[in-house]
């Protein structure tokens, strides 16, 4: 496996940890137990998540996340709790991935997961406070329901095709990048609003 291809699934797994950090994991566990996943050599490492107690935990969290991820504003509550546990899940996983025996690839690895990883809470946080602002609550469980969908689907993908796995790492990444901006305007927007006199204030 090459280094691009190996930065890729890092990568993406990263990111998608930032999103559903339990489900990533129980996934890639299941999927390994399941031998839909066959990982090389170079990812043994990763075997420790087809550990019944790991996958046991980590689904019992994801089905916790799966129903809090949908009712309004305990969504954003639970996105705040997990603002330092996320970008930590996804720095792990990152460095579970590259290779054992480079420290400064560790390093690095460590470093960009976990970054990789807020960059993907962030914009996720920032998209559902700006959806939680809408008056009716079915935008907010559609939207759950698309990234938990999502997250399965593109974690199956970086694994099973590690050749695109970096592709749809900057994919993920330039998406993160676009609502984390989005959601600062529409939040500003709606302060501005609010700051706006009335009549009545002006006179």
């Amino acid at each position: 496996m090459g280094i691009m291809e190996i930065i890729g699934i890092a990568g993406s797994v990263s990111l998608l940890a930032g999103w559903r950090l339990y489900l990533s994991i129980f996934a890639t566990g299941l999927a390994m137990r399941l031998g839909a996943i066959p990982l090389p050599d170079h990812l043994q490492s990763l075997d420790v998540l087809a550990n019944p107690w790991v996958m046991g935990i980590a689904a019992f969290a994801a089905g916790i996340e799966f129903l809090a991820d949908k009712v309004m504003w305990l969504d954003s509550a639970w996105d705040a709790i997990h603002s330092f546990v996320r970008p930590l899940g996804g720095a792990l996983l990152a460095l579970a991935i590259v290779d054992p025996g480079d420290p400064a690839t560790q390093v690095v690895a460590f470093l960009l997961g976990g970054g990789a990883a807020f960059t993907a809470h962030a914009g996720k946080a920032g998209a559902r406070g700006v959806v939680n602002a809408s008056p009716e609550p079915v935008s907010n469980a559609v939207v759950s329901s698309a990234e938990d969908v999502a997250s399965v689907g593109l974690l199956f993908l970086a694994y099973q095709f590690p050749y695109v796995a970096l592709a749809i790492a900057l994919v993920l990444l330039a998406l993160m990048m676009w609502l984390i901006v989005a959601a600062r305007k529409v939040i500003r927007s709606l302060f501005a609003r609010r700051e706006v006199p009335t009549g009545s204030e002006k006179l």
